[in-house]
């Protein structure tokens, strides 16, 4: 295997040819997390179709309810995948990581796609289908991660936090493409046809472009040396904990609000929409398919904006902006009155979210150094989505169910000023990747 360190390569000008091969590795790396991510969230975009097949309740909002809990008992499963795969891409190299997660992935998806309905089986089908859900949990705990740091270590220095961008371009993209796919389908056919059978063709997709991005990733090369990798010290948790605990509980304090405020806008909204605002699922499905297309598009010029500003300078105005728009854009989206004025506040908040997402994974990265990276962006992260983000659309319809919806605002405001504050705490360089903004 070859190793394509970035330690080395990028100590002087990059040649045009090292150009195009860093340039490829993104690219096929990000092709990757793409299909992983169209696949997990397939599960969001399809719940309104296949909740009455697994969760046979009179109440709407007592079946989102009870996939929404599903949805996130995946999150739980991130921990474990973060921890896992983390050890795994820091001691044997981050393809092999990459390659291994997005197999799982295919499975899960290829498991809902074809598991029997609460009228055939029983209890059983909505147990099968938390047991898929787990396992993609755990494949994307383990994603993120890896992905992260390989994207990190391929990209040029000066241009990281543009390159690294592309991580949270696909990541959108492969929401982007679950939302397209619901959007085609509810063209081909109609609502029964969807809630009895059509919501099972989303996940076979997934599986079979889960298989083309093995074969992608399998022609990767290799990010982390053979030095690295063989040092006692990579992967280990105990020596993340012993020398790097400031770090770690700093990522793990802005991953809250960035997961946080990221599943509101963007999973959570399509429900909102409907749920909420009295939006139809068809119209709701239209204005996040634009709204996603637009934040994907947003990435790399706030990713290029933190390699003028610096990665730290992106953060505070993340956490400051996003605590103080939370709460009116999430009252006015309450009543809104047309689908365009519900496009314009969905695409002010994802801009501001924007500022965290374009250096999610760099700015993780270039906390740590290369034999506990994986591990220490893998772990932190997974715990914080896992804890408040995949708990966003559960706590949101809980408060609902209850009377109190407007709470939640409040909840990912205060969630917002403590990212701030936080982010106070980042370096103002990077203390690993050479010094990098």
């Amino acid at each position: 295997m070859t190793d394509l360190s970035a330690t080395p390569a990028q100590a002087a000008e990059p040649s045009g040819e090292e150009v195009r091969k860093r340039v490829f590795a993104i690219v096929a790396a990000s092709s990757g997390n793409l299909v992983e991510w169209f696949d997990f969230y397939v599960y969001a975009f399809c719940a309104i179709y296949f909740a009455p097949s697994f969760f046979p309740k009179s109440d709407p909002t007592a079946q989102l309810l009870n996939t929404a809990g599903v949805f996130a008992a995946g999150f739980l499963m991130r921990p474990i995948g973060g921890w896992l795969f983390g050890t795994l891409a820091d001691r044997h190299g981050r393809k092999n990581s990459m390659v291994i997660s997005v197999v799982m992935m295919c499975f899960g998806s290829l498991l809902i796609a074809c598991l029997p309905t609460y009228g055939s089986i029983g209890n059983w089908a909505p147990a099968l289908l938390l047991v898929a859900r787990l396992l993609q949990g755990l494949s994307v705990g383990g994603e993120y991660g890896t992905t992260a740091t390989y994207m990190s270590e391929v990209a040029l220095k000066g241009r990281r936090g543009f390159f690294s961008s592309f991580q949270y371009v696909t990541l959108i993209g492969g929401q982007l493409l679950a939302v397209l796919v619901v959007v085609v389908l509810q063209q081909l056919l109609d609502e029964a046809e969807l809630k009895a059978w059509g919501w099972r063709i989303p996940f076979v997709i997934g599986a079979a472009t889960a298989i083309v991005a093995m074969l992608l990733r399998r022609t990767l090369q290799e990010t982390s040396s053979a030095a690295t990798r063989n040092s006692k010290e990579a992967g280990s948790v105990a020596e993340l904990f012993r020398h790097h605990k400031a770090a770690f509980f700093t990522v793990l304090g802005y991953t809250a609000g960035g997961s946080l405020i990221f599943y509101t806008f963007t999973t959570y909204m399509q429900k909102y929409l409907v749920n909420t605002a009295g939006m139809s699922i068809k119209t709701a499905s239209y204005v996040m398919t634009g709204c996603l297309f637009l934040y994907m598009c947003m990435q790399p010029v706030l990713g290029a904006l933190s390699d003028r500003i610096g990665r730290r300078n992106n953060m505070l105005l993340f956490g400051a902006l996003g605590a103080l728009a939370t709460v009116p854009i999430l009252t006015a989206l309450r009543t809104v009155g047309s689908p365009e004025m519900a496009f314009v506040l969905i695409a002010v908040a994802l801009s501001i979210v924007s500022f965290y997402t374009s250096i999610s994974g760099i700015v993780k990265a270039e906390m740590f150094p290369p034999e506990v990276r994986a591990l220490g962006v893998g772990l932190a992260y997974a715990i914080a989505n896992a804890i408040f983000g995949g708990s966003a659309e559960y706590v949101a319809l809980g408060l609902k169910s209850i009377g109190h919806e407007t709470t939640f605002y409040w909840y990912v405001t205060a969630m917002m000023v403590i990212a701030f504050f936080v982010s106070l705490r980042l370096p103002r360089q990077a203390k690993y990747l050479h010094h990098d903004r």
